[in-house]
């Protein structure tokens, strides 16, 4: 089996979804009719500022208009991930693997938790103790206390167990974006990124060299 790794660098939104979306729905149509999986893929991104609603979001959770919004250049999208709402923005490592689930063994609960622990991996190689939250995708610091904030957003699509979407990690993340919503619906939880944890900038390719390794040892390629 063979993974195409794709860094797509800084991409709008629409853009990469229209490729995710061709890809997937590709792999969906080669599976209906029994044609062999042959090669999978997993796009790296930083995306320009943009507001995305799962398909079970609610709008009460957008706390900006759609016109202040469209005033400061932020694009906002209902898309067919699931989760809540969410903000993408550079300095952010969003990771989307288009895979063939079946071909690995993984059910969908398997593959969360196989993405969140990519994730607790590699914040271990900064020394940043990433957790689970009970009831909640993603990956959190400080879970189980008052100061819980999350530092990964989580949300996938799946067909024929075909995959789609997947994990935004903060890194050197403008925080002040997610002012705009309440992230991933939470109103008592705040959000953080590897930068504020460790009080300084973090390298973005060392960052996506050791997530990539991760998930290839996680996964089996």
């Amino acid at each position: 089996m063979k993974i195409n790794i794709v860094d797509e660098g800084l991409k709008d939104y629409e853009e990469m979804h229209a490729i995710q979306k061709e890809i997937f729905s590709s792999m969906v149509e080669k599976k209906k009719h029994g044609i062999p999986i042959t090669e999978e893929f997993l796009f790296i991104v930083e995306h320009t500022p943009v507001i995305t609603f799962g398909k079970h979001a609610k709008s009460s959770n957008l706390l900006i208009s759609g016109e202040r919004a469209s005033e400061l250049g932020v694009g906002i999208y209902n898309i067919e991930r699931g989760g809540d709402v969410t903000y993408h923005g550079p300095g952010q490592i969003v990771i989307y693997p288009i895979i063939d689930m079946e071909l690995h063994h993984l059910g969908v609960k398997d593959y969360v938790h196989l993405l969140e622990e990519a994730v607790i991996m590699t914040l271990e190689e900064f020394h940043i103790k990433g957790e689970r939250v009970q009831g909640a995708s993603g990956v959190w610091i400080d879970a189980g206390t008052d100061q819980e904030r999350k530092i990964c957003a989580l949300g996938v699509k799946c067909s024929r167990f075909v995959t789609m979407h997947g994990l935004a990690l903060n890194v050197n993340t403008d925080l002040s974006g997610f002012r705009m919503i309440n992230p991933c619906g939470f109103i008592d939880k705040g959000v953080t990124s590897m930068a504020q944890e460790l009080g300084k900038e973090i390298d973005m390719a060392e960052v996506k060299k050791i997530m990539i390794l991760k998930f290839q040892q996680l996964i089996g390629f």
